[in-house]
């Protein structure tokens, strides 16, 4: 349908996955970021594309798993129309099975996922496959699932501004409002609503993380001792992260990243020798909810929230770029319950 021009306030991966699909239905769009693409959240290094478990099944783990499977095809047009690699692949995971009750455990999800999950993926038990690349455990079972993915934070919040570049979508540090405006703002955007509101609409929540010079590029992620560790096409691997609630700098690593790093050392010994290339904090927008807050701005006509991706925003964003473009243009509500702006408002 034909629109004015479209507004998207922030050009971290919500705002920019919203804008590339608001453009490709055929929506005028302007992305206004003061600090620019991936500035935030965004811009982190670890890039882990992980479902939830199957089981407990619920709306946001079906939306989780819908947004997976609908990825590849997501990021090969993004990528065909800028020219930029995202770092996306659907390269699996493993996980170490490290004892009996792990191992129940474990086989009864292998029977859910087959009901849950359908039959283009799955998640088997299988001895561990690798012995180069793996995480031993006294079972000498793992995981191994092929639905999780990897992506690259940064070079994905690229390939995305390089594609609506392509549409002649601009990203500018600021703008005049429009008729339709979305508000992708992250952390800042949860304060300011923190701020008119009288209880906790959300928070940022502080990661720290690391980036190490070993190239298995092709290779499986890991999720041993609860750390992600993720080998990205460009021969580095990443390892996070840290969940702070608190904390007196935002943006300054510590001695807990240097716990992780320790720890993933001793979960994956073929890291031992891996240099440490770069160590990021940031913090990541967490609603009330704990699911992403996406939806029509209540009381403020013809603007619309799209934010709360916390740790789960790049494998939420290709789904979350799609019902928000179903609800601006087409007035068509299919967010799930319990994504709703209300349920944190």
């Amino acid at each position: 349908m034909a629109t004015d021009k479209i507004t998207v306030r922030g050009a971290g991966i919500f705002g920019l996955s919203i804008a590339w699909v608001l453009t490709q239905r055929g929506a005028k769009v302007r992305v206004i970021d003061p600090y620019g693409v991936g500035a935030g959240a965004s811009g982190g290094i670890v890039g882990a594309l992980a479902p939830h478990v199957p089981e407990n099944w619920n709306p946001k783990k079906q939306f989780q798993l819908e947004s997976l499977l609908m990825a590849a095809a997501f990021w090969q047009q993004v990528e065909e129309a800028g020219g930029l690699s995202a770092g996306y692949a659907r390269s699996g995971r493993v996980q170490p099975i490290v004892d009996l009750a792990a191992l129940a455990l474990a086989k009864a999800r292998e029977g859910t996922a087959k009901t849950l999950w359908g039959e283009a993926v799955h998640w088997q038990v299988r001895p561990i496959e690798n012995q180069e690349w793996c995480a031993p455990s006294a079972t000498g079972l793992e995981i191994h699932d092929t639905l999780s993915g990897r992506i690259h934070p940064k070079q994905a919040c690229a390939a995305l501004a390089a594609a609506l570049q392509e549409r002649g979508v601009e990203v500018v540090e600021d703008g005049p409002e429009t008729p339709l405006s979305v508000h992708a703002t992250g952390v800042a955007g949860l304060e300011a609503l923190n701020a008119n509101h009288s209880r906790l609409v959300g928070a940022g929540i502080k990661g720290q993380a690391a980036l190490l010079g070993f190239a298995r590029p092709n290779a499986p992620q890991f999720f041993a001792d609860t750390l992600h560790i993720i080998p990205h096409a460009d021969g580095t691997t990443a390892i996070g992260s840290t969940t702070e609630r608190d904390y007196d700098d935002p943006a300054r690593t510590d001695a807990q990243l240097d716990d992780i790093i320790a720890r993933a050392r001793a979960a994956v010994p073929a890291l031992a020798d891996a240099p440490v290339l770069a160590r990021w904090a940031g913090l990541r927008p967490r609603s009330r909810s704990r699911a992403p807050m996406l939806g029509a701005w209540p009381d403020r006509p013809g603007h619309f929230i799209a934010n709360g991706g916390f740790k789960i925003g790049f494998g939420m964003a290709p789904k979350v770029a799609h019902v928000m473009a179903d609800l601006i243009l087409e007035g068509r509500n299919t967010i799930p319950q319990g994504f709703e702006v209300a349920a944190s408002l």
